[in-house]
């Protein structure tokens, strides 16, 4: 099981019960308005704002709250300038953690990832010290009790799905990143409702954590994803079920 698959099935469960729920909102307003502000406002122009909105749309996020992000980007109204950054480290048992940045204070930023790190058992490190660990893929998760296999793998494929796996409950589409939307809208127009979809960063391989390594690892990950100035965190982990589940 692929490290990414494993800690997205933790992330999803725990939306559901999460009571900082509203920090979803909030990583997903300035991804809209850093995507508008590249790529300007136009939503069938901008694949990046694009995808950002489905997202948005997917967490029920009102359409006037997307709207004010939007021209946020595109200057219409005034709004904060967010600088884009990649930070790269290790967690417990050498677990490779990659992490995507929106802030304007990078220094506040790069500060907090460094706490956080040392206070879960891993450290903050250069920049290429994991990244090629990864590679950027599409990735939509559907559960497997939802879908017939051969109907998924027939709508999948057809649109242009590189592969389609099966993990735990879930099944996994994956995708080259610019396939990603067209396999997205087609399992949409059959009617294959997904629990995940995103270009996201899969692991080449996987790090296996047990114990109080795994417990810190799962530490790890909240605290980051918990950051304000953190948009997405990566990592090779892979995190026994039985520990997942004891921390839910």
């Amino acid at each position: 099981m692929s490290g990414h698959s494993k800690w997205s099935s933790i992330k999803h469960k725990k939306a559901a019960t999460d009571a900082k729920r509203g920090k979803i909102f909030t990583k997903l307003i300035k991804e809209i308005t850093v995507a508008a502000r590249m790529g300007g406002g136009d939503i069938e122009a901008n694949p990046r704002l694009r995808t950002a909105v489905a997202a948005a749309r997917s967490e029920n996020m009102p359409k006037e709250n997307i709207e004010r992000a939007i021209k946020k980007g595109t200057g219409e109204l005034e709004g904060v300038n967010y600088e884009e950054s990649t930070y790269e480290g290790y967690g417990p048992g050498g677990a490779a953690v990659l992490i995507e940045s929106l802030t304007d204070n990078k220094n506040r930023t790069v500060a907090d990832i460094r706490s956080i790190f040392g206070k879960n058992g891993g450290n903050l490190g250069e920049n290429g010290c994991v990244a090629w660990m990864f590679d950027k893929k599409g990735y939509i998760a559907v559960e497997s009790n939802s879908i017939d296999e051969e109907a998924l793998m027939e709508t999948a494929s057809d649109a242009g799905a590189e592969d389609i796996r099966e993990d735990d409950s879930n099944f996994e589409v994956i995708t080259a990143p610019g396939d990603f939307e067209a396999v997205r809208d087609a399992m949409e127009k059959a009617s294959i409702a997904h629990i995940a979809a995103e270009v996201t960063m899969l692991p080449q391989t996987t790090t296996n954590l047990t114990g109080k390594e795994a417990e810190q690892m799962v530490r790890l990950m909240e605290m980051l994803e918990d950051c304000d100035d953190v948009q997405k965190v990566y990592t090779n982990a892979d995190i026994p079920d039985d520990i997942i589940n004891g921390m839910q």
